[in-house]
């Protein structure tokens, strides 16, 4: 395959001018796609008692918005209460004679917490709201939270090149504790700037450091892993896989349910997704709801530590594999040669007046 400097220079112009604004487009495109898209699609919501004013909410939901929620009766509030804190449902409306009643999590999503609101008051200009889990109160809208996990994807990506390209650690054990020893430090710095700093997570320290740590061990141990297996192009590979695919399909700065169908999912099995829900468990619900996400951020991990291992070590010849100390005497035996041949070419053609 023919590198790019290997055509004219009037073709390296223009198949970089074809090129680079596709996958400019392609990126602007991932970013703005579902943020201009979002809608509630199968939202989980509780829906307290079974009355006359509950059926009637149901009505109104179901015919406003159609697969927009995924409606579930409770028999009262403390139930739905408990379904909120261990992350079943987003929020529960309860119809009373006196009015409705509008729980909410503006923890486990501020935009769904927002729109539960406003369906409430629309519904009863004079509902009353309760915030079951708040985010802290030096981070009202979540801002902080969000804003952490795309330099986190990013710098992981940049410290699988540094270790994977630049250094090239050797062997495989080496790559591995490389990551594991810079992802804890990183997760650690992350989390005392988004709590120490600016008090966005106020609990469950030691459990947020660790999931902050995670996150960026997954991603840069299955980007290290695609260096070890194809080389410098793997690099290119996670970074579109975790920067413009993993980040705005995550659902971070909204929720999973408020993405389109086609991507929700997807961003809840690549690590930016899984590790946004994840840090939301640990740091506002007690671990609730968090099996699924951890086992996603440990899969990549295991799958990008055992990419590692297989490109240094496997028969096959992986981009890592090392190069035999017999091959390399022959490569310096060959340079060698190749210099000596051309001293004496030289020397030739200065003894020869012709």
């Amino acid at each position: 395959m023919r590198t790019l400097t290997a055509h004219p220079p009037w073709r390296q112009l223009l198949i970089v001018s074809i090129l680079l604004p596709v996958l400019i487009t392609l990126a602007v495109l991932a970013f703005a796609w579902p943020a201009g898209r979002i809608q509630p699609r199968d939202v989980p919501v509780a829906i307290i008692g079974s009355n006359a004013g509950s059926q009637t909410l149901i009505r109104h939901l179901t015919l406003a918005s159609p697969g927009g929620f995924d409606l579930r009766l409770y028999a009262d509030d403390a139930a739905a209460r408990s379904a909120i804190e261990n992350r079943d449902v987003y929020g529960a409306f309860e119809v009373r004679p006196q009015g409705i009643t509008v729980f909410v999590a503006s923890a486990a999503s501020p935009a769904v917490a927002k729109l539960l609101t406003g369906i409430g008051q629309r519904f009863d200009p004079s509902a009353s709201l309760r915030d079951v889990v708040p985010l802290s109160a030096d981070d009202p809208n979540g801002v902080v939270f969000s804003s952490a996990l795309l330099p986190l994807t990013i710098c992981g990506i940049i410290a699988a090149g540094a270790v994977g390209v630049l250094v090239k650690f050797r062997p495989a054990w080496r790559q591995i504790l490389a990551l594991s020893v810079v992802s804890a430090g990183a997760g650690l710095g992350a989390y005392l700037v988004a709590q120490a700093l600016l008090g966005a997570l106020p609990q469950e320290h030691v459990a947020c450091w660790a999931t902050l740590a995670l996150t960026m061990l997954s991603i840069s141990a299955a980007t290290a892993g695609l260096i070890a297996l194809i080389g410098v192009p793997g690099l290119g590979l996670a970074a579109a896989l975790m920067v413009f695919i993993g980040n705005p399909f995550s659902g971070a700065t909204s929720a999973p349910e408020l993405l389109p169908d086609a991507v929700n999912h997807l961003g809840r099995w690549l690590p930016p997704g899984a590790g946004a829900n994840l840090l939301r468990s640990a740091a506002y619900f007690h671990g609730d709801g968090a099996g699924s996400h951890l086992s996603v951020l440990l899969v990549w991990t295991l799958l990008g530590f055992a990419a590692i291992v297989i490109g240094h070590h496997s028969p096959i010849r992986f981009a890592a594999y090392p190069i035999s100390p017999d091959a390399d005497t022959d490569r310096r035996a060959d340079n060698t040669y190749r210099w000596e041949a051309a001293d004496v070419a030289v020397g030739a053609r200065a003894a020869d007046p012709r």
